[in-house]
């Protein structure tokens, strides 16, 4: 992966990039929509991040840093004899972006790469960093991982204090920031704490998201049980992945008040795609972007 300082996560706005949407309802979600199987770039349909933030207080600089971590596991093209050709594309977004991509939108935008005949993989990734960054509306990152690489993709749990093995009783169900809690009159501690307990809902749709998430903080040492029970309640709450992550990260610095805060979730993929947020309150390297059993 990328460190933080590099210059892709850096980079201003494509002058072509594409204006965001500010309504979610109007993209293809929980729509009928046609497959097209040749090139179509105008079929990604970005979504503008800010009016969600500002319902969280997120106005002007972000309190955070990070990126998202898309997989793309059906991507297909035709070489120039006609044979078709399959790869992964692993896609990396600062979360500075402008907009996001609505993700059934790159679904059939990776779809439309079907019948179309490409030089090679290396081609396939010039086209998808330009068209996807100008959707984004900031450059972001490709990586083309060709039948050759499948091999040596690994499968690897989120690692840290499993807060599952906790008994305890839960009875919210929609995001509820009034249960976590820290022992500010205690030494502050550094941990690693994680969840597979994470599931929201479509924002349109309401169809199920499933997620797994990561909390890596230095400061008061965090309530574990407010902590599970708050994950839990975000059981019927519809919302993007990325900006799910985006409101538990600013719940858990704001009640919890840590020196230093990481929120990374690795959401089940759906329609061949996984998206993966990841939150810092201080430069870092992202994570590396493997797959959990459950993607």
């Amino acid at each position: 992966m990328r460190p933080m300082n590099d210059p892709i996560m850096n980079d201003p706005i494509p002058p072509d990039h594409a204006q965001p949407h500010a309504d979610p309802a109007a993209s293809p979600l929980g729509r009928v929509s046609a497959y097209r199987d040749t090139y179509a770039p105008e079929l990604l349909y970005p979504i503008a991040r800010q009016p969600k933030r500002e319902e969280i207080g997120i106005a002007g600089a972000l309190p955070f840093m990070g990126c998202d971590l898309w997989t793309a596991y059906e991507l297909s093209w035709l070489n120039l004899r006609g044979k078709p050709q399959v790869a992964l594309a692993q896609i990396t977004v600062p979360c500075e972006s402008p907009a996001i991509v609505e993700s059934k939108s790159f679904k059939l935008y990776l779809n439309s790469f079907n019948m179309s005949r490409f030089e090679s993989a290396d081609a396939v990734r010039e086209v998808l960093q330009r068209d996807l960054s100008a959707a984004f509306g900031q450059r972001v990152g490709v990586k083309v991982l060709s039948a050759h690489d499948f091999a040596a993709q690994r499968i690897e749990e989120l690692d840290g204090v499993d807060l599952d093995r906790l008994d305890l009783d839960c009875d919210a169900y929609t995001p509820s920031p009034e249960l976590l809690g820290a022992n500010f009159d205690e030494k502050p501690v550094t941990e690693t704490l994680t969840s597979g307990l994470l599931k929201s809902n479509c924002l349109v749709t309401g169809q199920p998201d499933w997620g797994s998430v990561q909390i890596r903080y230095s400061g008061p040492q965090i309530d574990q049980a407010g902590l599970l029970r708050y994950l839990v309640s975000f059981r019927q709450h519809n919302e993007f992945h990325e900006q799910c992550v985006e409101r538990i990260y600013m719940d858990v610095l704001t009640r919890c008040k840590p020196v230093q805060l990481q929120v990374y979730a690795r959401y089940t993929r759906r329609g061949g795609l996984d998206i993966n947020p990841w939150r810092t309150s201080h430069p870092d390297t992202p994570p590396r972007n493997l797959r959990t059993a459950r993607q």
